[in-house]
């Protein structure tokens, strides 16, 4: 044996022992399994750091940057909304509907285009319906993979292989020819979980969140909206002349005429027939306004309740700074809400807190002011002379506006890709269009990348090189084909099935499909099995990548679903199982 592949059989069996073993950060040993290839000899210096500049690793980073601007545009709310609106919060029901959706999506997608556009979504579905990460993010995961063999255009290797099929003189399969096969393995996936999720999934304990700053002061109260009528008695009046707080005990949060939105409204603030309001408040002191004033309740499926729901709002306590320039002055002559574009709920001074209107108290120093207001607006009270921020805001601004912007970007990237051009260049291109549409900000964007994940599949991209270099793969693939002349159809085809489903663990999917593909149709050519099914076999099977965070979807979700190695060899082996299972016999009774 040649000592380079002795070489690179250790360094590969080291950093698959590393993987399992999890004592060691697998970002860390991917870097250092391309660190010991360069000075072993088996790659060159620049194929060593070569997977950073890689296809894939920019194409991750690329998707991060896309899926984070889907996410502050508030689009991903809406999703996650339609989702928990039909299943509920059953696990079961949840986790099917979302590996189904992604699935389907992913046959005319790329799979980690359809894994990015959910990400965000997942994890507000997970806050909705109380579900643990762990128990959603790895279903879906696979659901985007598996659904890729779906159409003969929803993987890299499925792409490749019609290519492969030409160059071969053989007929290429049509855009529909692999659907047989793969929906049985996208139901069949879907099922496992469904049926068997509780047993092989991980039960991670989540760290419960500290209480909010709604919860700590008692105004965890759901934001409320009406519609005013025309007949309303309120109509003409302004903020102030409407006693809201005073009559009621309502904070009026935010105003919607039209398309137009005024959050902490100013008391001269006219009413007018057709304005959506937005309330802070008891049930029943909502109850009793609506019945006075002929409001028309909006529902839940309120655009204005959608949005303040969303991650753009919340509450803050401010306090007032000694030496402040408005001690001594009322909220009222301040023009709090004008001046700071927030909403005053309460008002703590030393032992005192008042509920109540406190528009015409003084304020003194040392005064607790829990307002509320968009993110961004709260944020900058960091620097105001007047009001100190106490608390750090809970999240981000929603760019609503534009919402359609950041589809449109996300779609044009992956419109790009099924016209030829690189995956990593098309979604670059629409990670360029996030920040220069204003969608993201370009510190937004780098941030929006998980850099263990690209260190991950950088540090591996070597590893693949130096397999095929070294001839390894060419060795493994050959000596097993050789081994299997005159064997059972079957027990060939199965034998191929696992041989691609190693490869792809190692080397690219589409660079087991390029090594095997040709040598699978010579093998079936001397044994009386249709080559083109063992081309197509090994096509499918080359996404039979679930045991190892190797493949880029499960590398995408390793950090956002809190998962280990040995996570994915528990629930990824029983998958792969089944893959090659359905997969194998499919190919054989449909098409061999």
């Amino acid at each position: 044996m040649d000592t380079s592949i002795l070489l690179v059989g250790i360094v590969l069996a080291v950093t698959i022992i590393l993987f399992v073993s999890d004592r060691v950060r697998i970002d860390l040993v991917a870097i250092l399994a391309a660190v010991a290839l360069a000075w072993l000899g088996l790659v060159t210096p620049v194929e060593a750091i070569s997977g950073f500049a890689s296809n894939a690793v920019m194409a991750m980073a690329s998707v991060m940057i896309l899926g984070y601007g889907i996410e502050r545009t508030g689009v991903t709310s809406k999703l996650a909304r339609s989702i928990v609106r039909y299943a509920g919060s059953s696990e079961r029901r949840v986790g099917t509907t979302i590996g189904m959706t992604v699935g389907l999506l992913s046959s005319v997608m790329q799979n980690i285009g359809a894994a990015a556009l959910f990400l965000p979504a997942m994890r507000r579905i997970c806050k909705q319906t109380k579900i643990p990460v762990s128990r959603l993010m790895m279903p879906m995961g696979f659901a985007a993979i598996l659904g890729g063999s779906l159409t003969m255009i929803g993987s890299g290797p499925l792409i490749v292989l019609n290519d492969l099929l030409i160059q071969s003189q053989a007929e290429p399969f049509s855009l529909l020819a692999v659907t047989p096969i793969g929906l049985p393995l996208l139901i069949a996936g879907v099922a496992l979980f469904a049926l068997f999720g509780t047993g092989i999934l991980p039960k991670k304990e989540e760290r419960p969140p500290g209480p909010t700053i709604a919860e700590i002061w008692g105004i965890d109260h759901p934001v409320r909206t009406c519609t005013l009528p025309p007949s309303s008695p309120f109509v003409g009046k302004t903020r102030e002349e409407a006693f809201f707080k005073v009559r009621y005990g309502l904070d009026l949060l935010a105003v919607r005429t039209y398309r137009d939105i005024t959050v902490a409204p100013s008391r001269s603030t006219r009413l007018e027939p057709s304005q959506e309001l937005a309330f802070l408040g008891s049930e029943e002191s909502y109850t009793q306004f609506i019945r006075d004033s002929g409001c028309i309740p909006s529902g839940d499926d309120s655009g204005l309740k959608e949005i303040l729901d969303g991650e753009g709002f919340g509450f803050a306590e401010l306090t007032v700074r000694p030496k402040a320039s408005i001690i001594g002055m009322t909220p009222r002559e301040i023009g709090i809400r004008q001046r700071f574009s927030i909403e005053p709920i309460l008002h703590l001074s030393g032992e005192t807190e008042t509920r109540a209107d406190f528009s015409d108290i003084p304020l003194t120093a040392g005064d607790t002011i829990v307002a509320f207001g968009s993110w961004d607006t709260l944020r900058l009270l960091a620097g105001n002379r007047d009001l100190l921020l106490l608390t750090h805001p809970e999240g981000e601004e929603m760019r609503i506006g534009k919402g359609h912007l950041a589809v449109l970007i996300f779609a044009g990237a992956l419109a790009l890709t099924m016209t030829g051009v690189p995956l990593s260049l098309a979604l670059l291109t629409g990670a360029a269009a996030m920040v220069i549409a204003g969608v993201l900000t370009i510190d937004e964007a780098y941030r929006a990348i998980e850099w263990k994940t690209v260190a991950l599949i950088a540090g591996l991209i070597p590893l693949g090189i130096a397999m095929e270099k070294s001839g390894a793969a060419a060795l493994i693939a050959g000596t097993l084909i050789e081994s299997l002349a005159g064997t059972h159809p079957l027990i060939i085809m199965a034998a191929v099935a696992i041989l691609t489903t190693i490869l792809s663990l190692i080397i690219s999917n589409v660079a087991a499909t390029v090594l095997l593909v040709p040598l699978v149709m010579l093998m079936g050519a001397g044994t009386g099995i249709d080559p083109r099914a063992l081309a197509l076999l090994v096509a499918v099977c080359a996404s039979n990548s679930f045991i190892l965070p190797t493949h880029q979807v499960n590398a995408l979700l390793m950090g956002p679903g809190g998962y280990t190695t040995r996570d994915f060899l528990k629930a990824g082996s029983v998958m792969t199982v089944i893959f090659i299972a359905i997969a194998t016999t499919l190919i054989y009774l449909l098409i061999a």
